[in-house]
């Protein structure tokens, strides 16, 4: 318990008034907003990860304690170390898997998200071959639980494995979110950046059914003339 005080104190530290405020605002945090009643002390993602750092060997234990904050950054500072964690221990790592996932209700923004599921989730998962439980992810009623199956895609993604983001892509077509929408496009150009074939041949059967924000993202890479041509319609 000492160790988790010192671990927030730290954290507490790098905290900034002016920075929280600016936060609440970005981060959607108003009465119906995505974010809505999250609390932030105002602590930069460079110092939040520099506590994690320091903190990587930090008990499970403790990590679960942050993880359950009200406070954002402490939640983040939590997800950082337990990649951490990830990274530094193979034999821990279906343990830490399965933390995750019993915690899973605590990544509950999409900064949350994006800087966990694919180096924990996603590389699990690419370990196993396995693409069920992702799907059982897009599948969520749970908006995060949706952003955490696509953006888990991304380690695969990275292995020059593209089945997967294109599986659960193809899941969240139709999805209301412009969140998923975002995270999907943002997928799909990470696969365009390593094949580019790929992706145009995904593209050419479903880019004038796709929303418009996965287009938008998913073709950021492309030439001007050519973005417009798909953007009207015309490819």
């Amino acid at each position: 318990m000492n160790e988790l005080l010192d671990i927030k104190s730290e954290l507490k530290r790098y905290s900034s008034p002016e920075r929280s405020q600016g936060s609440i605002r970005f981060f959607k945090t108003g009465p119906g907003e995505y974010g809505e009643g999250d609390k932030f002390i105002g602590v930069s993602v460079p110092d939040t990860r520099k506590v994690a750092k320091k903190y990587y060997s930090a008990d499970l234990a403790d990590v679960g304690t942050l993880m359950s904050s009200v406070i954002h950054e402490e939640r983040l500072l939590g997800l950082f170390i337990l990649v951490n964690k990830y990274k530094k221990n193979p034999k821990m790592r279906d343990r830490i898997f399965n933390f995750y996932l019993d915690n899973i209700s605590r990544v509950n923004n999409w900064d949350l998200v994006d800087s966990s599921a694919d180096k924990i989730v996603g590389e699990f998962l690419l370990a196993q071959g396995d693409l069920s439980f992702l799907k059982k992810l897009a599948l969520s009623d749970n908006l995060w639980e949706r952003r955490i199956a696509i953006v888990s895609t991304f380690a695969h993604i990275r292995a020059k494995s593209y089945g997967a983001s294109l599986y659960i892509s193809d899941l969240l077509l139709k999805d209301n979110e412009d969140l998923i929408h975002k995270a999907c496009g943002w997928m799909l150009r990470e696969v365009g950046k390593r094949n580019l074939e790929i992706l145009k041949t995904y593209l050419i059967e479903r880019y004038k059914i796709m929303p418009r924000t996965m287009l938008r993202y998913s073709i950021e890479r492309f030439p001007e003339a050519e973005r417009k041509r798909y953007l009207r319609g015309e490819i």
